[in-house]
């Protein structure tokens, strides 16, 4: 790479201004956010096209799947198995190829149009007196530019559509989350204490269907309600549609609902974009009826990279290379890992759920290209913990130093530096985990409220 000096002093300009405005309590305008994110990602993003160094998947996947749509091609099975996703990022990349823009430019056009559009959403997603200086802090923030900016990743696009998603669940107000009518955690906690365990088991099974009926049934306002559902689970459908990992967020969402019917119908909505690009590929990407089942079976598939973070890299050496064992023990450890989160963090706001659990992804994965760690990064940045900064600026310089003074390497050069690298990244586990909301594990919106019914007294002999 040979823009990495200019490139790490813009990054530490965006680091200085984004703790000063901590430190100073600043509370930056939108439109000047906007104006440092815009001048930061377009000076990176012309410095990473002129360059000779490109990224390998950028050059050897990306491109060619946006190729593929231009030739009417299914962009999963027409792209050398470089594209494991929903066709509709290579639709925009297609369209801009045949626009004549350059591939160096176009590749990361859309992920860095996505990512000064999470900028405002941040700050939205922060909301209360904060929101200005969090939507600043995004602007600023080093490990979004060096994903979005030189890597062209497209996890931008999927946390722009997934945090909108938040947005729009949420509707106006708090940042806090409105009460859950007949909250079921709060009824069954109250039942436990009244009855004991079985007698609270045993009314709620009698009281099933009767409970069902009034969850379903429409209250006051309700339609606004499961409007704001309906266009929260089309923009999560639409997270999905640039990638998988994006699931991890449906949770967080359907939280931020205030019903059981918006939170099915937000749920069931989230499903129709996935399903549209899948059946349309005949129409839109040449792919054959026939193909369709060995194209979603590619999308399905998992592929068991792991020697780039943390205790994998440790196992096998720091070498990037293909273990089934280490990946499947990898996989039930995640999926251990965040049933307990989700226990531990059931009665936070959705926020800090998410947050919570994104981070524990990351201390769970066996594997991680260094655009994983931008997932938790908004939902961070939004509503900082107490290790916020030190986790940002933890994962930052880690990338950073992949990302700019590695790629000054090649061959055997680069392997030694790899295998050191990826195995120092056990060192940011712990301050992953000190970066989760743990005093935040009970929000105030879900405390319920004390009863005020008049108690009746023994009376007292005189």
């Amino acid at each position: 790479m040979d823009y990495a000096i200019q490139t790490g002093l813009l990054l530490a300009a965006g680091v200085v201004l984004a703790l000063v405005a901590q430190w100073r309590h600043w509370r930056p305008s939108l439109a000047v956010a906007l104006a440092a994110g815009i001048v930061f990602r377009l000076l990176i993003m012309v410095a990473a096209a002129k360059s000779e160094w490109q990224p390998v998947d950028f050059v050897n996947s990306f491109k060619p799947a946006g190729e593929a749509v231009l030739n009417r091609q299914d962009p999963v099975l027409g792209s050398n198995g470089g594209w494991h996703f929903l066709p509709t990022i290579p639709y925009v990349y297609g369209l801009l190829l045949w626009l004549g823009i350059p591939w160096e430019i176009a590749g990361r056009l859309v992920t860095v149009v996505a990512d000064i559009a999470l900028i405002p959403l941040v700050g939205k997603l922060a909301g209360g007196r904060d929101a200005s200086l969090r939507a600043f802090q995004y602007a600023c923030n080093p490990l979004a530019l060096l994903v979005a900016c030189i890597h062209g990743q497209v996890e931008p696009v999927a946390l722009a559509f997934g945090v909108a998603a938040f947005v729009v669940a949420r509707g106006p107000g708090p940042a806090e989350r409105p009460g859950l009518v007949n909250d079921p955690i709060a009824m069954t906690r109250r039942s436990v204490s009244a009855l004991g365990f079985g007698g609270a088991v045993r009314q709620a099974l009698a009281a099933a269907p009767e409970t069902l009926r009034l969850a379903l049934r429409p209250g006051p306002g309700d339609r606004a309600g499961l409007r704001r559902a309906l266009f929260a689970g089309l923009l999560m459908g639409l997270a999905l549609c640039a990638k998988s990992w994006p699931i991890w967020l449906i949770p967080g969402m359907l939280l931020f609902l205030p019903t059981v019917r918006a939170r099915i119908v937000a749920f069931v909505a989230t499903g129709i974009a996935p399903v549209f690009f899948i059946v349309t590929l005949p129409i839109f990407a040449g792919t054959s009826l026939s193909q369709i089942p060995e194209v979603v079976k590619v999308m399905k598939t998992i592929r068991p990279i792991v020697g780039e973070w943390s205790y994998s890299a440790l196992l096998v050496g720091g070498d990037w290379t293909l273990h089934q064992g280490i990946a499947t023990f990898g996989t039930w450890l995640i999926y251990f890992t965040l049933v307990v989160v989700a226990i531990l963090w059931r009665r936070a706001d959705p926020v800090d759920v998410t947050t919570a659990l994104l981070l524990a992804f990351m201390v769970a994965t066996p594997r991680l290209g260094a655009q994983y760690l931008l997932w938790f990064m908004p939902f961070l940045v939004a509503r900082p913990t107490r290790f916020a900064w030190p986790a940002i600026l933890g994962v930052s310089v880690w990338a950073a130093y992949g990302y700019l003074y590695m790629t000054q390497y090649r061959g055997l050069a680069w392997g030694e530096l790899h295998s050191v690298w990826a195995q120092c990244s056990i060192v940011l586990l712990p301050v992953l985990i000190a970066a989760m909301p743990w005093n935040r594990r009970v929000s105030a919106a879900r405390v319920p409220a004390p009863s005020t019914a008049p108690q009746k007294t023994a009376p007292v002999a005189i």
